[in-house]
């Protein structure tokens, strides 16, 4: 059991190191911090942290540092985020709120936060394996050349050019389009490819080489995105705050690039009351990111699809600021989502 003057400590000792990279002793919290207690007191309070294995020295003689354990402590009792400046959200409505779709938006997002927090930035995409085509557009570029353009509920838009084998007239065009609608609109997205396979035969035989074209153009489209997919921004990031890392960051680096242990780190990652989901050093072990923290939270789509968005960087970061900087985004990101 940690005393709440010893978790008090704690936080100090989290907020300087975070501050400073350098290891706190007990005169340092004393002259800095209005404990009203002595130094031998603090030290009484750091030797009883390091017992519950929540603080460590680094270096014989020297200040103490937070433990992952330590880490995990001070977020679960973690009360006072930092508010964003009132410049801070206006950059975030500014920003995301000229966006034209939903590539954009998220594309927009994951750099935004990025610059918030100075961490690396992910944005997940709105899982498409639950999404519904709500829209199918054919577009006539030439008499020989068509646009074909899928949209889902999700607000994802998926656009191809077909060189189509023969011309098509606006009146085949506008008859191709009503039924394509009418088969798929509405569907998910594996039987909206399933409902294209034979939709040629809805046609006289000497437009059939068109249709079929045109539907096989319309299923690759529709069964593209389906896998999941992450936004990443920032991993320069990552260099900057090499020296939080033991030895290399290669492995970190690498594991960023690698978006489906990414994808299977969120997924497994538990939301807070808040909505905020928090995976600390060792508790990221088995996804090669033991000297990492990656903070998430939820937002939803138009179409009412779930994902997620975060951020990822070393155990020393400022969890106060990046989880009040993810909770903002979040939320406009929702609500930007939501309107469009």
């Amino acid at each position: 059991m940690v005393s709440e003057r010893s978790l008090e400590v704690l936080r100090v000792i989290v907020r300087d190191y975070v501050a400073s990279r350098e290891p706190v002793g007990s005169k340092s919290i004393v002259d800095r911090h209005s404990f009203g207690v002595s130094a031998a007191t603090i030290r009484n309070d750091m030797a009883l942290l390091e017992e519950e294995e929540l603080i460590v020295a680094p270096h014989t003689s020297s200040g103490r540092i937070p433990t992952d354990k330590g880490y995990r402590l001070f977020v679960d009792h973690l009360a006072d985020l930092k508010p964003l400046s009132s410049a801070q959200r206006q950059a975030i409505e500014t920003f995301l709120g000229s966006s034209v779709d939903l590539d954009d938006v998220l594309a927009r997002t994951v750099r935004l936060l990025s610059q918030l927090t100075q961490q690396v930035a992910l944005v997940q995409y709105p899982s498409l394996s639950q999404a519904k085509v709500r829209h199918v557009e054919l577009v006539a570029l030439s008499a020989t050349r068509l646009l074909t353009v899928v949209i889902t509920d999700t607000g994802h838009v998926e656009q191809r050019i077909v060189e189509l084998p023969a011309p098509a007239d606006d009146e085949f065009l506008a008859d191709a389009r009503a039924r394509v609608n009418a088969s798929v609109s509405g569907l998910g997205l594996d039987d909206a490819a399933a409902k294209l396979s034979g939709f040629a035969d809805q046609f006289a035989p000497q437009r059939r080489a068109t249709v079929d074209l045109i539907a096989a153009t319309l299923t690759e489209q529709i069964t593209a995105n389906r896998q999941e997919k992450l936004i990443i921004a920032g991993a320069a990031n990552l260099v900057r705050t090499e020296g939080d890392f033991v030895g290399s960051i290669l492995p970190v680096l690498e594991a960023v690039e690698e978006q489906v242990v990414l994808l299977r780190l969120f997924s497994e990652m538990q939301a807070d009351e808040h909505g905020i989901s928090i995976s600390i050093g060792r508790e990221n072990a088995s996804f090669g990111l033991a000297e990492t923290s990656v903070l998430a939270s939820g937002y939803s789509s138009a179409g009412g699809a779930l994902a997620r968005l975060g951020v990822l960087g070393p155990t020393r970061m400022d969890y106060s600021s990046n989880i009040a900087a993810v909770r903002a985004v979040a939320r406009y990101l929702s609500k930007s989502l939501g309107e469009s």
